[in-house]
């Protein structure tokens, strides 16, 4: 005696689906979706269509003809197997399957119909018994079990996927407006950025910054430690004895990214500044009194020129005369650079007995090889130096008188 019902259907179903498998290559996933089964349900009602005409040939029950078999296509004709209804026989849904089913599954697998197989039964799994009930309950149990864990997983993976999608969207709802923001935010800096840019440029090109650039050769040339002697003291109305008077000053200059800084130390005061490149050998100096306030007092405008290589080098400066109150006056005025030499640190002597002594300023040049240069910086008379050249330099031809003001300018020293 065979088995029946649902164990009889779900096991002759899951061999059905090795076979398909095996024959074919495809793979059938068994969930839930019932379009899963339709190729395997397709083959099989090639069987059970027939199953009027093959009764003595499988060995069958006989079944009555489908009058519309020629008529209809799948899957409306009488016999057609549909891939929801091995579905739901896998599922364990259906207690009592089609015989139509059932004798199709038998030819499927066995070339015989459920009667045949009966007298004859292959497969000791189909036959009714006690110790295959115990087999076949457990296999029927794992059977149903699988599939209503398949059924399980399928209704968690769509509760899943719902979940995510709900959360994809929650975070759209963040996300969109957050890149909208920053697409904003980002035109808005790069806008920003821009104008930035041409103001620069227009800054730039209006104030005639950085217009050349300048050689390695030209750096070394310009950069390093020089002195600087004006003759700016002879035009101050408030000292009489300006006649002759000059002052020695130390310059720093350091290169920063196409420009160059500027350090004047004098003897009262320090200046601070840039110098550039204008073109080739043509250096521009631009600088003002050091102060604590960040205001612009005093300010200077310098043209030097390298193209003569000798030891003093002229430079012609828009200045002034420092002195005090009204007396302060805008001149013209030759000053002279030598260069000392390059590298090494500036050291400013303050708040010492020498400072008392000398009533000057003192500057430590600290050189590379580990060397000092002091120097003593105080306004000085033009003849002390005993330097002819400097002499003729800075003397009082050296100074043009913004306004031509008789007398302050002197000639000649005052008698005694």
């Amino acid at each position: 005696m065979l088995k029946k019902g649902k164990e009889e259907i779900i096991y002759l179903l899951n061999k059905a689906i090795e076979k398909f498998q095996v024959d074919t290559g495809k793979l059938i996933i068994q969930n839930t979706n019932r379009k899963n089964y339709e190729e395997l349900a397709i083959a099989l009602s090639e069987i059970s269509n027939r199953l009027p005409e093959t009764a003595s040939a499988f060995g069958h029950i006989p079944y009555e003809a489908d009058p519309q078999k020629e008529k209809a296509e799948y899957p409306f004709r009488k016999y057609d197997i549909t891939g929801g209804q091995i579905k739901d026989a896998l599922m364990g849904l259906v207690a009592n399957p089609r015989s139509f089913l059932v004798d199709t599954c038998y030819v499927y697998l066995y070339q015989m119909g459920r009667q045949a197989f009966e007298q004859n039964p292959i497969d000791p799994a189909l036959i009714a018994s006690k110790e295959n009930d115990e087999i076949g309950k457990d296999s029927y149990s794992i059977i149903t079990e699988n599939q209503q864990l398949k059924f399980k997983l399928a209704n968690l993976k769509k509760e899943t996927e719902a979940t995510i999608l709900k959360k994809l969207g929650f975070y759209r709802m963040i996300f969109i407006p957050l890149c909208i923001v920053f697409l904003i935010t980002a035109i808005y800096t790069l806008n920003l950025y821009r104008q930035s840019e041409n103001k620069w440029e227009t800054i730039q090109n209006d104030f005639n910054l950085i217009p050349y650039k300048v050689s390695q050769a030209e750096i070394d040339e310009l950069e390093g430690v020089w002195i600087c002697y004006t003759s700016s003291p002879q035009a101050r109305l408030s000292d009489p004895n300006r006649y002759h008077k000059v002052v020695a000053n130390l310059v720093e200059i350091k290169y920063k990214n196409g420009y160059f800084a500027y350090h004047r130390y004098g003897a009262s005061f320090d200046h601070i500044g840039y110098a550039q490149f204008e073109s080739p050998n043509l250096v521009s100096i631009h600088s003002q009194i050091k102060n604590n306030d960040k205001k612009v007092e005093y300010p200077r405008h310098s043209l030097l020129s390298l193209d003569k290589k000798e030891e003093y080098l002229s430079a012609i400066s828009a200045s002034w005369n420092f002195d005090a109150g009204a007396n302060n006056r805008i001149i013209g005025i030759r000053e002279v650079y030598k260069k000392l030499g390059k590298g090494g640190r500036i050291e400013e002597v303050i708040n010492t007995p020498a400072n008392a002594s000398c009533q000057c300023k003192i500057i430590k040049w600290h050189q590379p090889k580990q060397s000092i240069q002091t120097f003593y910086l105080k306004n000085m008379f033009l003849d002390s130096l005993k330097n002819p050249t400097l002499s003729n330099l800075i003397n009082e031809n050296s100074i043009l008188l913004k306004d031509p003001e008789a007398g302050l300018i002197l000639n000649k020293k005052s008698p005694e």
